[in-house]
């Protein structure tokens, strides 16, 4: 299917008539899995407020659609995501519009987690800011073996805050707060050992890698698997009992769920459950 999107870039300077490119593509197959491609390669994928406009609208108008079952989150060219657009944030020095850009840069995250469907991002290239806590702040990773990540605005003078938030829920604390006062890059393999990311394999292999996980999420009862995202992220808030509380009534609630009854006799009587059409 054709990639389309209504979020147009502004061009900086005079070009030919015709359309602008869209900063986010967006396509479906049959199946209902959405590829959301960023497409500002000549950026390096960087997070302009039109790009994160573009992901916010994409993100809800998913969430609205039950006809959908994963999300992979892809990007054009050489670079994942470089962070923020620091020549647009440059341009706009204010308080105000700081606390408004990375407040909306926020919202758009959590739009991620939010949704009723796993979100896989595909890592093609170099994450870097919030570009790492986009790869962060999705359910699932899958990396090329060339791409690199870093939180790099401590290099900058800029401390990666907001990035340190995903990052440090998906690795450990020392492991995190390394990336975070260094600014070095770490490889795909480290970033996996560390937690960030899923699976890593060649860049050759990417597209069947991400299939695998895409193939997998769909084989199930997207019922089951939205019910599942929401209390993943709702308990680790909690402390232990309150998430063992949550998680029995939880857990109740699905197995009264039609798709589950199903799954559970369908175990009982040794055959393939038979699930309804989603």
């Amino acid at each position: 299917m054709k990639a389309t999107s209504l979020s147009l870039e502004p061009a900086p300077t005079a070009k030919p008539l015709g359309r602008e490119e869209p900063v986010v593509l967006r396509s479906q197959d049959p199946r209902g899995a959405v590829t959301l491609t960023l497409n500002r390669s000549q950026a390096f994928n960087a997070l302009s407020e039109v790009t994160l406009s573009a992901l916010q609208r994409e993100f809800g108008t998913i969430a609205e659609d039950e006809a959908v079952r994963v999300v992979v989150l892809a990007a054009e060219g050489k670079a994942f995501c470089a962070g923020h657009d620091l020549k647009e944030m440059r341009a706009k020095p204010s308080l105000e519009y700081y606390e408004r850009l990375f407040s909306q840069c926020s919202e758009m995250m959590l739009g991620i987690q939010r949704l009723p469907v796993p979100v896989i991002a595909r890592v093609q290239g170099v994450a870097t800011a919030a570009g790492c806590q986009l790869v962060a702040m999705c359910d699932l990773a899958v990396a090329a073996s060339t791409a690199k990540f870093a939180v790099s605005g401590v290099n900058l003078g800029l401390f990666c805050s907001a990035p340190g938030v995903a990052l440090s829920r998906n690795i450990l604390r020392k492991a995190a707060f390394e990336m975070l006062v260094t600014g070095e890059f770490v490889s795909a393999e480290e970033a996996k050992v560390r937690g960030l990311i899923n699976r890593v394999v060649e860049p050759e292999q990417l597209d069947a890698e991400v299939e695998k996980l895409v193939a997998a999420i769909i084989g199930k009862p997207r019922v089951a698997v939205a019910i599942g995202k929401e209390f993943f992220y709702r308990q680790i808030e909690l402390g232990v009992a309150s998430a063992y509380e949550a998680a029995a009534q939880t857990m109740a609630c699905n197995m009264m769920d039609e798709a589950a009854l199903e799954g559970v006799q369908a175990f009982i009587d040794k055959r393939l459950p038979r699930w309804k059409q989603e």
